[in-house]
Order: C-alpha cells, then sequence, then structure tokens
C-alpha cells in the first residue's frame, strides 16, 4: 500500500510534460527507484525536474527514464498493456482506443465524446483483452479548459466503493483520458497480468 507522500510524489511525476508512466521500487519504507517512461521533446528537461522533485520526497531514490520516442518492447515478453491509438471522430462523435497486450490487441468503441469517451473505450479494449474491470467509470475532468493540461478520470469500486484516480496529459482529450483510465487500474488490475 502506498503512503500518502508515495502518492503525492507519484501525482507530481504524472504531472509533467511527456510523462506516460511512473513506477516506483521500494527498499524498505523508502522509495528506492522510480522509472519514468518519457515521450515528446523534452525528455532531458523532464528528467531534470523530476529529479528536483525527488529531492524533495526521496532524495536517495534513483532516477531512470526511458524514452518513449523510440520503441519500447515490454518487459517479460509484451506483459504490460501498450496504449497503441487513441482517436476521437469529431463527425459522430465517436472515440477508438487500440491496446496491446501480449501481442493481441484489444478495441474499445464508444460514442460519448473525447473525454469520457476515451475512458470508456479504454475499459471496453481492457475488457476485450479479457480484463476483468471491477470499477465503474465515475468521472473524467479537465484540471483546466487549456490544452495539455492533465486530465484525471475517478473510477468506483464494484467491490468496496472506494475511489482509484489516474492522471495523465496529452495533446488531445482522447488520448489523455486513455492513459488516465490505464493510470488509475495500473496497480489494481494491470499489474496484476
Amino acid at each position: 500500500m502506498m503512503s500518502t507522500t508515495e502518492e503525492d510524489f507519484e501525482l507530481e511525476l504524472r504531472s509533467l510534460p511527456g510523462v506516460l508512466n511512473v513506477a516506483m521500487e521500494r527498499t524498505g519504507d523508502d522509495v528506492s527507484v522510480v522509472t519514468l517512461l518519457v515521450y515528446g521533446p523534452s525528455i532531458s528537461e523532464t528528467e531534470n525536474v523530476a529529479r528536483q522533485i525527488a529531492n524533495l520526497y526521496f532524495p536517495s531514490a534513483h532516477i531512470v527514464v526511458e524514452d518513449a520516442n523510440r520503441e519500447v518492447k515490454p518487459v517479460g515478453g509484451g506483459s504490460r498493456v501498450v496504449l497503441t491509438r487513441a482517436e476521437f471522430d469529431a463527425s459522430n462523435g465517436g472515440c477508438e482506443v487500440e491496446l496491446e497486450y501480449f501481442g493481441r490487441s484489444g478495441v474499445g468503441v464508444t460514442g460519448s465524446g473525447p473525454l469520457i469517451g476515451g475512458a470508456e473505450a479504454t475499459l471496453a479494449a481492457l475488457r476485450e483483452l479479457g480484463f476483468e474491470i471491477p470499477f465503474t467509470l465515475l468521472a473524467v475532468t479537465n484540471v483546466t479548459a487549456l490544452r495539455n493540461w492533465p486530465v484525471i478520470v475517478t473510477l468506483r469500486s464494484l467491490e468496496d466503493g472506494t475511489d482509484r484516480f489516474g492522471v495523465a496529459q496529452a495533446d488531445d482529450d482522447v488520448l489523455a483520458a486513455a492513459r488516465a483510465t490505464l493510470d488509475a487500474l495500473n496497480r489494481a488490475i494491470l499489474s496484476r497480468g
């Protein structure tokens, strides 16, 4: 179980430009290694800011940055769900999200607009891949009305009523919503494989 400090630390890292995923390794009660998957032109700048943030929370943590601009091969023969496509069709208001897992593709399609649709389509694609998702979509919210600001997805557990939050940032709403949905499920479902 993550501490409030670790959750705050992870949230700050996930809100940095280009950060797609954050993974933390512990040694005892301390975070020892933080791995960031970063996409975009300013990876070294994002890495520098991540190191500054880490110094505030866990000064001894080692920061590792993986460049998502190059093809990233998942560890363990494809054991990580990979977001391969997220699109919004303005003519019909539909979203389509494609995920890959162990070489299989799952596609989710909804007609709910870019924010809610991106989250719903991601959940549908996960179900098509065989994941049981014991959550319902509660909310999808832009932090602000401006582009390139984080999107927050809230999922409510069908088992105990607790909420899970995912945060992501992208150039368009459907991509940000898809990434935030995967972020919300990352430790709950997707890490079980």
